[in-house]
């Protein structure tokens, strides 16, 4: 990864919450920080990787925030210019030092404002995951299942209905409302690392950490007496999610959950889910409660293939009562083949319309497992022909290779 990648990952949502706190103009902050990436890309090469790149790319980026400002013929602030440059210099140089808590209301702030009620809930995670996490554009249109066009065009509109808002932490009785969905952000914002739509990743730790940390911020911002327990259940799922992010890498290839060496998970982040979800077990189902239940029994099983498959088959009954969702249904299937066999998860995948590689490729697994090669290898065709991610390409054309090689006898 290259030094100006790695800022993009890492220093984005901070430098961009840093210039909106200060110039109160989510259009010209991105737009400034936007120039000063692209000036980065053509100077860093030629003339080196300045020494601290976060305050580098936040000192071009305000520059040319005021130079906009000066061409709008706007005042910039009551302070001298001076006094402006002056301060956001100095916070430039604290930006890595101190990331965590110095950022941490800037960074609230700017998710609490992409979660505002002007927004729709898919236009709010949309616009979060793109302005705080960095994340492409075309992998936001991935997760909410349409052309990147389409999401281009929803980011714009969304912007501009943020026009003018102030950047603030709301009042507390419109807190809880926000909150819920920066929940569903926060949730998206974890798929997109876990399982990143393109490039070489096989997963984004570093986003998907994020996310986590997301999650633990809202709880701790929280009103005293607000209910927690989806939030807790959240957090919960993430954590066992995460615990298998060194497991999930083998020599730069994915691995699957049944082939994971579980020695390599993160046994702390498992036991503190685990103490999440203890006192959760007895209340209504809820959406983020029933998935976080699902990835406690692959925890608590000592190897894949004890895993108690049909209690993960009855809570995924319970999700679809909840939240049929295509998604949903390919799970079930899945954990429907592990428990009945091949040919059951494929009667259950019947129907299910999903874009993207991974029906295809639940089909071409289940097929290859029922003994039906041919068919197989033409479903695992359709999705290496949909699939935009290396690595997982990478496990697909290992997959189909392994169709076209002799059985051993007996």
């Amino acid at each position: 990864m290259t030094p100006l990648e790695q800022a993009l990952r890492d220093d984005w949502g901070r430098l961009l919450a840093l210039l909106v706190a200060r110039f109160r103009r989510l259009d010209l902050a991105e737009d400034g920080l936007a120039d000063a990436f692209e000036a980065a890309a053509r100077t860093w090469p030629v003339d080196g990787v300045p020494g601290n790149p976060a305050a580098w790319l936040l000192t071009a980026a305000r520059r040319r925030v005021l130079d906009r400002l000066r061409a709008e013929e706007v005042a910039v602030r009551k302070e001298p210019l001076l006094v402006v440059e002056a301060e956001l210099t100095a916070t430039a140089q604290r930006v890595v030092a101190d990331a965590g808590e110095v950022l941490v209301d800037e960074r609230l702030r700017l998710v609490l404002l992409c979660a505002h009620p002007s927004l729709s809930r898919e236009a709010a995670a949309a616009l979060t995951l793109r302005l705080v996490l960095g994340v492409p554009t075309g992998d936001v249109a991935r997760l909410f299942l349409v052309p990147k066009a389409t999401m281009a065009a929803r980011l714009t509109r969304a912007r501009k209905r943020l026009a003018g808002e102030r950047f603030e932490v709301p009042p507390a009785a419109e807190l809880a409302d926000r909150v819920a969905v920066v929940a569903d952000v926060a949730y998206l914002a974890f798929t997109t690392g876990y399982a990143p739509g393109s490039g070489a990743d096989v997963l984004r730790a570093d986003v998907a950490g994020e996310a986590v940390r997301l999650v633990r911020v809202l709880r701790d911002v929280l009103p005293a007496g607000t209910p927690t327990a989806e939030l807790d259940a959240l957090l919960a799922l993430l954590l066992l999610q995460h615990s298998r992010r060194d497991a999930r890498v083998r020599d730069g290839r994915l691995v699957l959950l049944p082939d994971q060496d579980r020695g390599r998970w993160h046994h702390d982040e498992v036991l503190e889910a685990l103490d999440l979800l203890r006192p959760l077990v007895s209340a209504p189902p809820a959406p983020y409660l029933l998935q976080a239940l699902v990835a406690a029994e692959h925890a608590i099983a000592p190897s894949a293939e004890q895993t108690a498959w049909h209690r993960v088959v009855a809570r995924y009954d319970e999700l679809l009562a909840l939240a049929d969702s295509p998604v949903v249904r390919l799970n079930r299937a899945v954990a429907v083949a592990e428990a009945d066999g091949p040919a059951a998860g494929l009667r259950e995948l019947e129907g299910v319309a999903l874009p993207g590689h991974r029906l295809p490729a639940a089909r071409a697994e289940l097929l290859a497992r029922a003994g039906r090669t041919d068919e197989a290898r033409t479903a695992y065709d359709a999705a290496l022909a949909l699939c935009r991610n290396d690595a997982e390409r990478t496990h697909l054309l290992a997959r189909r290779e392994r169709l076209s090689r002799p059985r051993p006898p007996g």
